[in-house]
Order: structure tokens, then C-alpha cells, then sequence
């Protein structure tokens, strides 16, 4: 008989969820099918080659307390709110087929009267009068024993919002790497008023259950079961490093410029890993000694704000006299670097 186990995750932390999925991947029994459901609470989360300056409006994320995640799947950028759930499928790779995942979801949808269907590899959809609509996107992996398939389900996601996040705001900034496609999307409750993530998780362990002629042993996780299970820790804390989230980037160039009172100021960066690789300063400004200090104090730093104010800390105890004009330079560069 097939063993079946299903994960409900007690946490919305989108760490913890996808540290969980990367634990299931790499460290449970492949020969078990598994069926893992999570929520994450406002979350924008870019795919593992994607630039999080170039993809997201981190100043307006930061204002709202949105986190941000980095899976290790490709793709693009998602916004995850808790109208959105997501499920993880961990199979058996011998006999796999991504049709039945597809299957266990279309006939869970249907005890909400909801006819579902699949669009190309990736994307599902739902009939409207003016044409489908997507509600899931998917992401795959394989290893040489185990198939990996994970995706969302949007049920009441705040879909204004979906935009404010994953459109930057306009600056010269030109990435090497590859900007998402937006697809015309819609929340499941515009067909079904009643679902929300409790029953649709439960028709989901229904449908997993009755496709594979098994019960399930259902595990509930949360923040306590880190220090219970150590690879899941650790899986943890990768994902929640400053590291992944913002060094694992392509190379890229930001350029700003402004009006201060010390003069005008165009800042060329050259950023590779999230480290500040190179770093060009033209100015009007009458210190010259000043503005090689900032470059000096600058390069090889990660980028980010916490960066630039440690750096310039320093710079104001070379320059005591300039404070004040140092300090308006430095919350101009922080909020144009946005983290």
C-alpha cells in the first residue's frame, strides 16, 4: 500500500514554509507520497535567479512590512497573502506523472463546483465570458529517486496589491537577468464564495487520499518544530540569510542621481553577489577628499542600507564639520537602495 503523509504548516513565516519544502525535498522518504499545504502572510517571493532591485519595489515592501523570499525553484515573482495557499507534492520519481497532482487539485475544486484546466506546462485556469483566467502557477524538480512539484492556489489574495510589489518603481536600473511575465489572473471566491483555506485543505487531503486509496497521516508544523528536527533548521537559516535573499544575485548596475546641499550627486554602482563591486561618484561637490572617503568606505560592502550607514559613520568622524550634509546624503542613498 502507498504511504501517504501530509504537512500542514501552523505558521504563515514564509522561511520556515519554504525552508520546509526544501526538508521534504532533500530529506524524507522518497518511496512515500507526500502532500504539504502552507500560507504565507504578506510575502513577495522572487524565483532563485531573479534580481530583487530589479523585480521588486523593496521602499514600498518595506513601508508595508512585506518580507521577502527567495525559493531555490526558477520562475518568477509571486505575492503571497493569506488568500493564497500553496501545496507541495514530493513523489515517488519511478512512475511519476505531474498529471496527477493536476488531477488530485482539479477534483478537490470540484466539491466547489469549480471546472478547472491546464494550460501548457505550468499555469492553470478557469473559464470566464472574455477567456480563461490563471488562479495556480507551478514549479518543478527532479532527483535521481523523487519528483518535486509546488504551486499557489489563489482563493481571496488582495490582487490590487499583486502589482505594487512586483513593478519597480521607475529608476536606471538595468539587470542582466530576466523580468516576470504578469498573466491575467483571478481569486477562486469569484466562482466559489465559500472557499477559503480550511475547506479547500480539506478537500485537497479528500481528493489526495481517494487517488491514491490510502489514509493520510496528517503532521502539523510551526516555528517550535525547528529545534526538533535539525535539517529543517538549517534549511532555516540558509533561506533566511542575508545571503540568499540578496546576494544570490545577478550582476547589475543601479544609477541615482540628485540635488543635495553639497552639490550634485550621480552614484553609479556595479553590484555582484549584493556586494558593491565597483562604485563611480560625480559631483560638483567642493571636498574632493570627502567624496573618496564615501567611495572608499563603500566599495566591497553588501548593498544595502545598513551598508551605506555603517559607511558613513565613519566618514563623518573623518569630516565632524559635514554632518549634517553627510546625513542628508546618506538617507538619500538608503532610500534609493530600499533595504
Amino acid at each position: 500500500m502507498t504511504t501517504l503523509k501530509v504537512f500542514l504548516s501552523d505558521s504563515f513565516h514564509p522561511q520556515l514554509n519554504l525552508a520546509t519544502e526544501e526538508w521534504i525535498f532533500h530529506n524524507l522518504d522518497p518511496s512515500s507520497q507526500i502532500l504539504f499545504l502552507w500560507r504565507n502572510e504578506e510575502t513577495v517571493v522572487i524565483g532563485r535567479n531573479q534580481n530583487p532591485w530589479s523585480e521588486c519595489n523593496l521602499a514600498q515592501m518595506k513601508n508595508d512590512n512585506v518580507h521577502l523570499a527567495r525559493r531555490t525553484t526558477g520562475g518568477g515573482a509571486v505575492f503571497h497573502d493569506l488568500g493564497n495557499t500553496n501545496f507541495t507534492f514530493l513523489s515517488p520519481k519511478d512512475g511519476y506523472r505531474r498529471e496527477n497532482n493536476i488531477q488530485i487539485i482539479f477534483d478537490a475544486l470540484k466539491e466547489f463546483g469549480i471546472q478547472a484546466e491546464a494550460s501548457g506546462r505550468n499555469d492553470l485556469m478557469v473559464p470566464f465570458h472574455d477567456g480563461p483566467r490563471k488562479f495556480s502557477g507551478s514549479a518543478y524538480r527532479e532527483k535521481k529517486d523523487r519528483a518535486f512539484h509546488h504551486g499557489t492556489l489563489l482563493l481571496h489574495a488582495d490582487l490590487t496589491r499583486l502589482g505594487n510589489y512586483l513593478t519597480p518603481n521607475p529608476k536606471k536600473l538595468q539587470a542582466k537577468g530576466k523580468e516576470s511575465v504578469r498573466a491575467r489572473v483571478t481569486n477562486l471566491n469569484e466562482l466559489s464564495k465559500d472557499i477559503n483555506h480550511d475547506n479547500v485543505s480539506e478537500a485537497m487531503i479528500r481528493s489526495f487520499e481517494k487517488f491514491y486509496g490510502a489514509k493520510a497521516e496528517v503532521i502539523m508544523l510551526n516555528l517550535e518544530s525547528l529545534p526538533k528536527i535539525p535539517e529543517l533548521k538549517e534549511q532555516y537559516d540558509i533561506l533566511s540569510s542575508w545571503e540568499w535573499l540578496y546576494g544570490s544575485t545577478l550582476e547589475f548596475t543601479h544609477k541615482m542621481d540628485e540635488y543635495l546641499s553639497l552639490g550634485f550627486f550621480d552614484f553609479h554602482f556595479i553590484v555582484v553577489d549584493g556586494v558593491i563591486k565597483d562604485l563611480k561618484i560625480y559631483t560638483d561637490c567642493l571636498y574632493p577628499a570627502l567624496i573618496e572617503n564615501m567611495q572608499h568606505s563603500l566599495i566591497a560592502k553588501h548593498y544595502s542600507g545598513h551598508s551605506v550607514k555603517n559607511a558613513f559613520a565613519e566618514v563623518v568622524q573623518k569630516f565632524p564639520d559635514l554632518e549634517p550634509q553627510i546625513n542628508e546624503l546618506e538617507s538619500w542613498l538608503v532610500k534609493n537602495i530600499e533595504i
